[in-house]
């Protein structure tokens, strides 16, 4: 049985980030019109984008990140779920990967679980990766946060929602930071198992560079919920505050 400990903070490689960025950027990854054809791949990739692969893929630097700095919270270690499995693969684990989640609503895949009797802890990463894709889906990932963090607060009140939506800079607008910035604060607000359903514990929004990888240092302020330097306080603060000195934790 792990002993609880204050969850450390959510360390993003920036090494990592800069190699997806030259992805995103067109600079590495791409191939040529003639070698696509001749190979019957597809044509050469378009820059300041991921393709869709790639944006599926790129969420998992997030959930890594997310997955060991729970661990290392609830002393434990991450595991791979099984497939559709409603269990976890051992009894005391954070799952990293596709985890089933039967709520109220819907099932609901997760990215990242915490599960020993039930679920305590989910989390799930959002990315949309190119202008476009901001402009026209924003208000639907916040309508798919939104009930993700319903289905699950409806079976079970107590349990720990978190987020990471992750944009790249250069495909961010002005007019629309505000908008973003103050739906997703609202969002992840809730305080308690007595809040309303579709609110999470944790939001954090990452504005990263592709240039360099780093994280914008001033989006969002300082003064919202959402820097993710300061989300491991606010989950350990929920699940210590609803699960301390319960099993399996022997503090």
């Amino acid at each position: 049985m792990g002993k609880l400990s204050p969850m450390p903070q959510i360390v993003l490689p920036q090494n990592s980030l800069k190699n997806w960025g030259s992805l995103w950027l067109g600079t590495t990854g791409s191939i040529t019109k003639a070698s696509a054809k001749q190979n019957g791949q597809p044509s050469v990739k378009k820059a300041n984008r991921f393709d869709k692969k790639q944006g599926m893929d790129f969420g998992y630097i997030f959930d890594e990140a997310f997955g060991l700095a729970l661990a290392n919270m609830l002393g434990n270690k991450t595991a791979k779920p099984f497939s559709n499995s409603l269990l976890p693969p051992a009894p005391d684990v954070v799952e990293v990967g596709t985890t089933r989640v039967v709520g109220g609503i819907r099932p609901q895949n997760y990215d990242a679980a915490y599960r020993p009797d039930g679920p305590r802890i989910v989390y799930d990463s959002k990315t949309l990766n190119d202008e476009k894709s901001i402009g026209k889906n924003w208000q639907n990932m916040v309508n798919d946060l939104a009930t993700e963090a319903s289905t699950v607060h409806t079976r079970f009140p107590y349990c720990v929602v978190a987020f990471i939506i992750a944009l790249p800079r250069p495909a961010l607008k002005k007019n629309q930071e505000t908008a973003i910035i103050r739906t997703l604060d609202r969002l992840g607000s809730r305080e308690n198992e007595l809040d309303q359903h579709h609110l999470a514990e944790a939001i954090s929004l990452v504005i990263w560079d592709p240039s360099s990888g780093q994280i914008d240092p001033n989006f969002p302020p300082s003064d919202t919920r959402l820097r993710i330097e300061n989300m491991h306080e606010r989950i350990y603060a929920a699940y210590s505050d609803r699960y301390r000195s319960l099993p399996p934790h022997n503090d």
